[in-house]
């Protein structure tokens, strides 16, 4: 299942709008919480899915019977750049556990690049939803490797994967290898680059969030 938050008009748009354009990219305040707001609507739409439960609580007059979540969610991203979009989905399933998945690009001489993934810690997951917070779907290689990683630590309920920006590559790439994985996706871009980086996309969320890294 493929869901484009941006599809019908709405904050949302307002805010990859930020997130995209030079001239607010500059104040990583501004970028961070743009991509925090699109985790939030994200969340808030998951929450529509997930498995209720009845408890009953009392009031100040009155006992009553309300709908609650059967089983909270874990929610998981990709250090660092998924960091802001992961805390604005956190701030809606704030009883929620937490992983956190190292991963990068290792680009040789020819710039070919291949996946590394040098850490990885999160809570059991059986019979839970797992909700993976990646800002830029691009290749989906990635992402793919820290799902096939993240689910040696027992079968979720559900997969929910965010991000703020897919490439249509990307996104029939995770659904070829998770069909069963519902997409929350702020919007969706043509094409990728030679490189596979997204194009127009925003460029490179983790240094637009924390400052460009050193290349070693």
């Amino acid at each position: 299942m493929l869901t484009v938050l941006s599809e019908n008009f709405s904050l949302v748009n307002s805010w990859i709008n930020e997130l995209r354009n030079v001239e607010t990219q500059t104040n990583r305040m501004v970028f961070r919480k743009s991509m925090e707001r699109i985790g939030e609507i994200a969340a808030f739409e998951i929450s529509k899915s997930l498995e209720q439960k009845e408890i009953e609580i009392m009031t100040p007059l009155d006992k009553i019977k309300v709908k609650e979540i059967a089983v909270q969610p874990v929610i998981t991203t990709i250090l660092r750049a998924g960091v802001p979009l992961f805390q604005g989905i956190l701030n809606y399933f704030d009883k929620a556990d937490c992983g956190f998945v190292a991963a990068y690009r290792k680009h040789d001489a020819n710039d070919y690049f291949s996946i590394k993934q040098d850490y990885l810690t999160c809570p059991n997951i059986e019979g839970r939803p797992l909700i993976v917070a990646d800002p830029m779907l691009a290749t989906g290689a990635s992402l793919i490797e820290a799902i096939k990683d993240l689910l040696t630590n027992g079968n979720p309920t559900q997969i929910h994967i965010v991000s703020a920006i897919a490439s249509k590559q990307g996104i029939e790439t995770i659904q070829n290898a998770y069909p069963e994985a519902k997409l929350w996706i702020g919007t969706v871009d043509e094409k990728l680059t030679a490189k596979g980086y997204i194009t127009p996309g925003l460029g490179d969320a983790g240094d637009l969030s924390y400052g460009e890294k050193l290349q070693r």
